[in-house]
């Protein structure tokens, strides 16, 4: 299953706070990266410093388990919304032949 992570800071906690901890967090993630887990990362680009992960895992709980890991979710620091992902299968809808007259047509 893939599941965007998007982690945003808790309130009142500084930019400079969470720049303390950036070489072990990002060590940290390259270690979920060479596992498996954390297939894609980003900044974003609406929002300078901002970071969107994206992780391949079996579960929300399991991907949960994996941030859990990061040096900087025990300082309480930041918090992560966790969004899972499947394939979009609605454009199949797109050839579909019709199989009934619009409602409201005349005759």
């Amino acid at each position: 299953m893939k599941i965007l992570v998007m982690p945003k800071p808790i309130e009142g906690v500084s930019r400079d706070q969470l720049l303390q901890h950036a070489a072990e967090e990002i060590q940290a993630v390259w270690q979920l990266y060479a596992q498996g887990i954390c297939r894609e990362f980003y900044t974003r680009a609406n929002e300078a410093g901002r970071v969107v992960l994206m992780f391949e895992s079996e579960s929300v709980e399991a991907a949960k388990e994996a941030l859990a890991t990061l040096p900087i979710v025990p300082l309480v620091l930041i918090d992560f919304e966790l969004i899972p992902l499947a394939p979009f299968t609605d454009l199949a809808r797109l050839f579909q032949v019709p199989t009934e007259e619009p409602v409201g047509k005349a005759q």
